[in-house]
């Protein structure tokens, strides 16, 4: 490999380096850009993370729809159940 000029290895190099695997819609072949950490090429969505959380983004209204409200309500949802599984029980007795 020493005779290979600097701009071999780095070829070789990227040859090596996994790829991203999103297939195209026409020709169904997988995409052969170099993959990022989460397995997908710059352009198929490795570099943005999304959207910004809360008021950071630009079309936060409310808070109704968050993760964390979300998470609420489903915690509320379990206690109404548990308490009127309780009340059944007390009923029959």
């Amino acid at each position: 490999m020493s005779d290979i000029p600097a701009k071999g290895k780095n070829y070789l190099a990227l040859l090596a380096h996994p790829r991203c695997g999103a297939h195209a819609r026409t020709t169904g072949k997988p995409c052969r850009c170099p993959a990022m950490a989460n397995g997908r090429c710059k352009l198929h969505g490795g570099k943005s993370p999304g959207a910004p959380r809360g008021t950071k983004n630009g079309n936060f209204r409310h808070g109704q729809r968050t993760q964390e409200a979300a998470e609420r309500r489903r915690e509320v949802r379990e206690l109404l159940q548990t308490l009127r599984e309780t009340m059944a029980g007390l009923k029959r007795r």
